[in-house]
């Protein structure tokens, strides 16, 4: 009696051993598989870039851009000094160039990476953008290393070109030459082929609204028929090396 007793108690401390193995092994198991927000990370491929990596160069122009503050400086229905966007007359002042500043702020950029584009005081603030854009293109422009973008690759290569550190414009010159153009800078930016296909190149801009940082489908909305097949890009090499760190 009493050794089957002490077998009965053998047998169950050997079920008890391989239960307690089979639920380690489950437990090990459960903590070693990944999550189900895991799994769908490591399966999902990443969109590559549609314009390459941004470049220590592209990485300075966007500090610079950030540097300049255009979202509390070269403010509409303000008369700013064109290089440094604040205000240069009274609140009440009622005089020409105070409506808005794209082009001012778009040869500030210019001016501070030792890029000439049309500018005071060659130009008035006044219908500066559309006479940026015509300069571009005609002598002044071509003498000062600007060049065009073109075709249907314009807005990838212009981003590919931002990203490596270049100065590169998105300007539209107006039809009515009594209404005002626009005119951005374009901002480094790692986009998928599907965000530049919807959004174009990423920008940064003073006008109507100011923005450091925003997307050229947005910027010409004030302007009927620019976006996207009235507007021009231009391009021009910044040389770096020159600027300090």
């Amino acid at each position: 009696m009493l050794a089957e007793y002490q077998a009965s108690l053998d047998r169950r401390g050997r079920y008890i051993q391989v239960y307690f193995g089979v639920f380690l092994a489950a437990m090990l198991c459960v903590s070693a598989a990944p999550s189900f927000a895991q799994a769908q990370a490591q399966t999902q491929v990443a969109s590559p870039s549609c314009c390459g990596a941004i470049t220590p160069q592209g990485q300075r122009l966007i500090a610079l851009i950030a540097s300049l503050h255009v979202e509390n400086l070269w403010l509409a229905h303000r008369h700013i000094n064109w290089e440094t966007g604040e205000a240069d007359r009274p609140a009440d002042y009622a005089g020409p160039d105070k409506a808005t500043h794209c082009s001012a702020f778009a040869a500030a950029v210019g001016e501070r990476l030792g890029v000439y584009m049309l500018r005071p005081p060659e130009h008035g603030l006044t219908l500066l953008a559309s006479a940026q854009t015509r300069w571009f293109r005609g002598p002044g422009g071509v003498s000062q290393g600007w060049k065009p973008l073109e075709g249907p690759d314009r807005a990838r290569q212009a981003q590919h070109l931002a990203n490596q550190g270049n100065l590169v414009v998105i300007a539209y010159e107006s039809p009515n030459p009594h209404t005002p153009g626009h005119i951005v800078i374009v901002r480094p930016a790692e986009k998928t082929p599907e965000a530049l296909a919807q959004d174009g190149p990423e920008i940064a801009q003073a006008g109507t609204h100011n923005y450091s940082d925003s997307i050229a489908a947005k910027s010409f909305t004030h302007h009927p028929g620019a976006w996207p097949d009235g507007v021009r890009y231009y391009w021009r090499v910044v040389d770096w090396s020159k600027l300090g760190s």
